[in-house]
């Protein structure tokens, strides 16, 4: 028994859904499709072995049809959408790519399309050339798709995912050397590109796809050395396809050791490379402030807490308080100059008329906002910092800020 499977797929599927925000605020098409892939695998993989937790029973056939084909697909896909990614990025990083307008973007986007969903589903169609009947159910395992292993199911199952992650591995080298060539104006150069990507963004992007791709490269040798122990000469289409719709179970009791054994090595494939994909987009600086945005909006829409967010010398006034003093009346938005502000209040030097309201010693000092003095030769202060101001009748020069609250 594995009751591990269950909790570890659907662990994995839900880790993707960190990394999906910033992927899909870029509009990086082939990422994104990693992302659905693996997701869908880990889902799948997850609910077969809830299903098919000690039995071998057939219950839900049109499920399994459905499933094997996408565990071909996925094949091709994953590292269809490594080749696009190194594409890009080997784009970006060349010379002769500096900038990629609108129109590049659109057609990028959609020969990733192509590669990612499209390219998959042909082959998908393609494995019932090689299918010698509908589909395997193994117990604790779920459906699998089953292929008459022959010279032309090599050509057709194990060799493009090999030549597509090789000249994706071509293109992540090309994208290595560019990068080492101009490391030191690399940042700048990824500005002037517009694509969103800073040099930390694009060393990610370029190690997970290697790493994806030696892995991918080692699982699919693998497996085809696996499945060539057993290899059948192809006689005829009759011959293949006889007996199509027949459902073939492998029980544990009945399975040789060194098969389950291959079984549940293949199992760990796709929550590995789930986890090896999370591992270099979770962590980051952009994830991080991705988790603090959305604690905060739960914060604030859920639990309806009011998020005070300081800024540079802003004090909280609960956490600060002011005594209460003598409140002057507001000065008009209009007058531009200092002078004119307070001729009201207390006469300058230039100003040869003794004042209209003499001002008492409590309202030797007022509150104000630097933004009511905008016009003053006075040094700019961050507006969240508050300030006491001087009117006393004794100084005869402009006023100034002497004290910081």
């Amino acid at each position: 028994m594995h009751p591990e499977f269950p909790p570890v797929a659907f662990l994995a599927a839900l880790s993707l859904l960190l990394t999906l925000p910033w992927h899909w605020r870029a509009q990086n098409v082939a990422t994104l499709s990693i992302i659905a892939w693996l997701f869908i695998l880990n889902v799948v993989y997850g609910v077969d072995a809830m299903i098919w937790a000690n039995n071998v029973n057939i219950v839900i056939p049109v499920w399994c049809d459905i499933t094997s084909k996408i565990i071909i697909g996925s094949t091709f896909a994953l590292s269809s959408a490594c080749l696009c990614i190194c594409i890009h990025l080997e784009h970006l990083a060349s010379v002769h790519r500096a900038k990629s307008p609108l129109g590049d973007k659109r057609v990028r986007q959609l020969f990733e399309l192509f590669m990612c969903f499209g390219l998959p589903m042909c082959f998908m169609g393609l494995h019932y050339i090689v299918q010698g009947h509908r589909f395997d159910i193994i117990e604790e395992y779920g459906c699998r798709p089953t292929t008459y292993v022959s010279i032309p199911a090599i050509f057709l199952i194990w060799v493009p995912p090999l030549l597509l992650s090789t000249i994706a591995l071509g293109f992540a080298c090309a994208s290595f050397v560019h990068f080492m060539r101009r490391r030191f104006t690399f940042a700048r150069h990824l500005d002037t590109s517009r694509n969103g990507l800073t040099t930390s963004r694009y060393l990610r992007l370029m190690l997970m796809a290697v790493v994806e791709m030696i892995w991918n490269i080692a699982v699919t040798s693998y497996t085809l050395w696996f499945n060539t122990m057993d290899m059948r000469p192809w006689t005829n289409w009759d011959d293949v396809h006889s007996n199509f719709s027949r459902i073939d179970l492998y029980a544990t009791a009945f399975t040789p050791q060194i098969v389950l054994t291959n079984f549940y090595l293949i199992w760990w494939i796709v929550p590995t490379s789930t986890f090896i994909f999370v591992a270099f987009f979770a962590f980051g600086k952009d994830a991080v402030n991705e988790y603090t945005a959305c604690i905060v909006w739960i914060r604030r829409k859920v639990f309806k807490q009011r998020i005070e967010q300081t800024t540079l010398g802003s004090v909280s006034p609960a956490k600060c308080p002011r005594a209460v003093l003598p409140s002057l009346p507001r000065m008009p938005a209009s007058r531009t100059r200092f002078d004119d502000k307070i001729d009201d209040y207390h006469p300058f030097p230039h100003n040869k008329q003794a004042s209209k309201f003499p001002v008492p010693a409590s309202y030797a000092r007022a509150y104000g906002s630097m933004q009511d003095f905008r016009t003053l030769d006075a040094p700019p202060t961050h507006p969240g910092f508050s300030y006491v101001l001087d009117i006393s009748p004794t100084r005869h020069h402009s006023p100034d800020v002497h004290q910081m609250v």
